[in-house]
């Protein structure tokens, strides 16, 4: 069995070596030739996201079974839903802003259905935290790897730095990017700690290494369908 440690170590390593900022995606909306068209489909695939991303958090918070992480969990919880921690607005509305912001009607966007690649990623989580034996799988898969697709920097910048840049955005239009820049960090931290506390067995380590690594595989594979729909 890994040390409390060496399990914290590879929890982040499983999330730096897969992070979906390394997809060819990214660095294709960061180039200085505008695709607004890409954008736009990617936006619209993260939406689907962002709209289940509370009730995950939801699920963990009440099957947690380890009182002291779940003031961690009700206070993620908040600020998901009131924005008042960052003295915003309820993330789904954020990126709701971003989307009118890239040119995306309210119609457009309550239109728009998950590819088969993004479904198969908000199904596999829900899954995962909708059912107590897989609590700490669940507490992986959203806490960690979900919440840390925003640790790493592109050319030493955040992405919604780059992307207002090539795109004209202002800082209003990214604050759902730059508000999850800054919390995603604790977030993460948080939901390190959570597993490293519910993971008392090898098998229960190796099993939650390999599904933040999945999750993250799955996160690339969303992009991937992005991609190979819309990057000619």
């Amino acid at each position: 069995m890994l040390s409390r440690a060496e399990f914290k170590d590879q929890l982040y390593a499983a999330i730096h070596e897969n992070t979906s900022v390394m997809h060819p995606l990214v660095s294709e909306l960061v180039k200085p030739e505008k695709n607004l068209e890409l954008l736009q489909a990617l936006t619209l695939q993260g939406y689907q996201l962002t709209k289940n991303f509370l009730t995950y958090i939801e699920y963990l918070f009440f099957y947690c079974p380890l009182p002291k992480h779940k003031k961690a969990l009700l206070v993620n919880m908040y600020e998901e839903e009131t924005g008042r921690l960052s003295n915003t607005k309820n993330h789904v509305r954020l990126m709701e802003d971003f989307i009118r912001a890239i040119g995306i009607s309210d119609s457009e966007r309550d239109g728009a259905v998950a590819y088969p690649e993004t479904q198969e990623l908000i199904d596999y989580r829900m899954k995962l935290v909708k059912d107590t034996a897989t609590y700490h799988l669940g507490a992986a898969a959203v806490a960690i790897a979900s919440e840390g697709q925003n640790l790493e920097d592109t050319a030493g910048q955040n992405r919604h730095s780059l992307l207002g840049g090539v795109y004209g955005l202002s800082e209003k239009d990214t604050l759902f990017f730059s508000v999850h820049a800054k919390e995603d960090v604790g977030h993460v931290r948080e939901g390190v700690a959570l597993v490293v506390d519910l993971c008392n067995d090898p098998k229960m380590q190796q099993d939650a290494l390999e599904v933040v690594t999945h999750t993250c595989k799955l996160f690339q594979g969303m992009y991937d369908g992005v991609a190979k729909r819309h990057l000619l």
